[in-house]
């Protein structure tokens, strides 16, 4: 970093908060998965009127800038790449409290506050912001990401849960601007705001946002069931929706090998069946208001599901009413990577779809690389399914070849075949750029590409939307 550029950074955040010692750069370097970079330095803006002069001084410099959060994401948006000088803009200090509006229902919150310090700000109104991850992003990070999680089934992802941002364009002379504004109804003319989503940060540095928030549900019931096999579960989804509505908060599908994974290796979990693992299981869960009892929905629950238990399709079910269950479906990940080298997909299906397609490309990579073993969970309540691949050490060395054949199957057969996506929930990002340029037809990606230029004229982050090859202009 020459000396003018870092005189400008300290004189835009003050001289504690731009790092460049690689000891103080190192907890900047990586990800929630273990991708790790290099960068040019950290700076650690506390405004949006600092992030603006960031910008400035790193567009005035030539110096690529990329925006991170929490470091939680697994498609290293946030991460500065390893052969190149980019200057990381954390925003982390960007996390004033939250300004709770309980009669609107709304959050008004900053880009670097995490999904846990929101909710326990709305937490005594009654309230919450319903996006239920296993780990706890920055809200500014969720918005890069269009996050969904576990609930979306029943509340939706970021995007539908977005009213306003600011955001600081990346501009030769950056803008702070409004897009949006806290109300829930809002029809003036193109909404700029969202564009912003899901954008891995390429078109400009979200500094705050106003957030929909949703009543706590104080009924709650989670139901583990042992299928007979994998089909059961479309059918069943269909049951409890015809029988509950919108009461129905969640539906997770979690395949043999991947309830096994978290039961052996993770022992703080307790094994809902006794080690006589189903085949497939689903977790369910029924939420509702105070109007409601715990007992009412257990008892309603029992009735839709009696008959498919008379006919073995149900073997088991478990009811909780705390979170042992969801503890299970929350520890798969880690119980994946204690099996072996995860092969992550996180792909997208119509719900249809689901079960025939983890049965059909399961056949073709196990023909392909049969070192990598399946352990398939998700969303199967929104088509949305992780269709992670182990391999497993007795398999010996790994072969990252062979690893990126299987995923360009699961790949090409989700988009190409089956008209999903490749990326479900975890966006776009130097990890999955190059099938965003294979599998995106030209026409979007140059319609795209022609959006970025016009936010974003000088570049930032580690995304680019149209160019052939993902990074060279970002």
């Amino acid at each position: 970093m020459n000396d003018a550029l870092a005189r400008a950074l300290r004189d835009a955040v003050g001289p504690a908060h731009l790092l460049t010692d690689p000891g103080d750069l190192a907890g900047y370097a990586s990800d929630g998965r273990g991708v790790t970079g290099q960068p040019l330095g950290v700076v650690r803006p506390a405004s949006a009127q600092e992030v603006a002069a960031v910008l400035r001084a790193a567009h005035a410099a030539g110096v690529r800038v990329v925006p991170q959060g929490a470091r939680t994401g697994l498609v290293a948006a946030g991460i500065p790449g390893a052969d190149a000088d980019l200057l990381v803009l954390n925003l982390d200090r960007l996390a004033r409290a939250p300004a709770i509006d309980p009669v609107n229902r709304t959050a008004e919150v900053d880009a670097g506050v995490r999904l846990s310090a929101l909710n326990a700000a709305a937490l005594p109104h009654g309230l919450s912001f319903p996006i239920d991850l296993g780990a706890d992003p920055s809200i500014g990070g969720m918005i890069g990401a269009n996050t969904g999680g576990a609930r979306l089934l029943r509340y939706g992802d970021v995007r539908r849960n977005l009213l306003a941002l600011e955001v600081v364009t990346s501009e030769a002379e950056p803008r702070v601007l409004q897009l949006g504004a806290p109300l829930w109804k809002n029809n003036t003319g193109i909404d700029l705001k969202q564009l912003l989503v899901g954008s891995s940060g390429a078109l400009g540095v979200v500094t705050r946002a106003t957030l929909a928030l949703s009543p706590l549900a104080p009924t709650r019931v989670t139901a583990m069931l042992a299928l007979d096999r994998d089909e059961t579960a479309v059918d069943l989804l269909l049951a409890l929706e015809a029988s509950f509505g919108t009461l129905l908060t969640a539906f997770e599908g979690i395949s043999a090998p991947a309830l096994d994974a978290a039961l052996t290796h993770v022992p703080r979990l307790r094994d809902p069946f006794a080690g006589q693992r189903p085949a497939y299981a689903v977790l369910v869960e029924l939420s509702a208001g105070a109007a409601f009892d715990v007992e009412w929905l257990e008892e309603r629950l029992g009735d839709t599901l009696a008959p498919w238990m008379d006919r073995g399709a149900v073997i088991d079910a478990m009811l909780d009413r705390r979170d042992d269950l969801w503890a299970i479906r929350h520890a798969v990940p880690e119980g994946l990577r204690a099996s072996g080298k995860v092969v992550a997909c996180d792909i997208a299906l119509r719900r249809g779809d689901v079960m025939r397609f983890r049965r059909d490309v399961a056949a073709r990579v196990e023909a392909i690389a049969p070192q990598l073993r399946l352990h398939d969970f998700g969303h199967v309540g929104d088509g949305g399914l992780h269709f992670n691949l182990v391999w497993p050490p007795e398999a010996g060395p790994f072969d990252p070849a062979v690893a990126e054949a299987a995923r360009a199957t699961v790949f090409r057969a989700v988009v190409g075949e089956y008209g999903g996506s490749f990326s479900a929930e975890h966006g776009i990002g130097p990890s999955n750029a190059a099938w965003y340029t294979e599998l995106v037809p030209e026409p979007v990606r140059s319609l795209s590409g022609a959006v970025q230029r016009l936010l974003a004229p000088v570049p930032v982050g580690r995304v680019d939307f149209h160019d052939p090859v993902q990074g060279d202009r970002a």
